[in-house]
């Protein structure tokens, strides 16, 4: 079996890891423009995902600036922090987003493990900013669930490769 460099047996081959969904070269020309199409919005979709990182960052800037400058002054409530804390977690939830492009473009891996890995931080922004007064019960359990098997997915994946 055509077994990476260096590897043990338990790793996985060569073919399980690369992927070629848009093939450059395809026999039909019409497949074939279509993947140019397709790699082109990819394109678009990542330098639209920089400007909405930027601007995430300068709402985080903002957010800061005014819940320091308001009354009572340089102090934050409770609710300026989950506030905050949210709109962190939106930046960096973006950031992993535009990895997830980057890789996907500028290679041939499957990013199955940053994948879970940006599901698993925007469940755990859920659970940061989540209003436990307004949440129910069989919600905390779904999002329990969700918490769950997102990370026993991540360790197997993690410990399979």
């Amino acid at each position: 079996m055509d077994e990476l460099p260096g590897s043990s047996d338990k790793r996985l081959p060569r073919r399980h890891l690369y992927h070629d969904e848009l093939p450059k070269e395809h026999e039909d020309p019409l497949i074939r423009n279509l993947h140019r199409v397709i790699r082109l919005a990819v394109k678009v979709l990542s330098v639209l995902m920089v400007m909405v990182i930027i601007w995430g960052v300068i709402d985080v800037v903002y957010m800061l600036y005014t819940r320091l400058m308001s009354p009572p002054f340089l102090l934050f409530e409770v609710s300026d922090i989950f506030a905050i804390f949210s709109a962190f977690m939106v930046v960096l939830i973006a950031i992993e987003i535009f990895i997830n492009i980057r890789l996907y473009l500028g290679t041939n891996m499957l990013p199955i493990q940053l994948v879970i890995a940006t599901a698993l931080m925007a469940i755990a922004r859920k659970v940061i900013i989540m209003d436990t007064e307004t949440v129910t019960a069989m919600e905390i359990l779904a999002i329990a669930a969700v918490v769950l098997a997102l990370g026993v997915t991540h360790w197997l994946v993690a410990k399979r490769t």
